[in-house]
């Protein structure tokens, strides 16, 4: 009877000994659990930030578009990298190399030539809205309007009308000739880029 009693005892104290092994193994589980949570969670937030730090810019947006060449020129020959690099934000309505190839003969050439860069960047300014303006905050200004105008304040001053024609956004410079909105809402860290396809001139 002692022995039955004994190995009884044993037993019982082995399953007890077992039973605790498996909780704590669990516990040890469940933090490590936690813990590599906690790392992931860190490395997901760590993983935003650095997205946001390598957002790019308005002037590598553009550089980085086979479909603006001649503007990349151009802002270069003007000395105006800085300004699309800065904080702003601003919404640049960027004329494709197809817009460009449409001014006048010798028209570029005359504007890329060192003696014009004053009026190269009077021409990319014109071309630059203060602010950040996607497509629907655009669409929305021009429809809040009942004449169905909006009209936008360039980085100089200048003035384009925003308008709506057979459902494109339309822009007309201050010689009336339009520009229609194409590719649309290239963000960047510093504000957006819209393609349009001709070149907007000032008086």
């Amino acid at each position: 009877m002692k022995l039955n009693k004994l190995v009884m005892l044993a037993l019982v104290s082995l399953f007890t000994f077992a039973s605790c092994q498996d909780e704590k193994k669990d516990k040890e589980n469940e933090i490590e659990m936690n813990e590599n949570e906690m790392d992931a969670n860190e490395t997901s937030m760590e993983a935003e930030k650095e997205a946001e730090k390598t957002e790019m810019n308005l002037a590598q947006i553009t550089m980085n578009s086979n479909k603006h060449t001649t503007l990349v020129s151009a802002v270069q020959g003007a000395g105006m990298v800085a300004k699309l690099e800065s904080e702003g934000p601003f919404t640049i309505f960027a004329p494709t190399n197809e817009a460009f190839n449409k001014l006048p003969k010798g028209t570029v050439e005359s504007l890329m030539k060192p003696e014009s860069k004053e009026k190269l960047e009077g021409v990319l300014s014109y071309h630059i809205i203060p602010g950040e303006v996607d497509s629907k905050k655009l669409v929305d200004l021009i429809n809040s309007n009942e004449s169905k105008k909006y009209t936008l304040v360039t980085a100089n001053d200048g003035k384009i009308d925003a308008t709506i024609e057979d459902g494109k956004v339309m822009l007309t410079d201050a010689n009336g000739n339009k520009a229609t909105v194409t590719d649309v809402d290239m963000k960047g860290s510093n504000g957006y880029v819209h393609s349009i396809d001709a070149v907007l001139m000032r008086k």
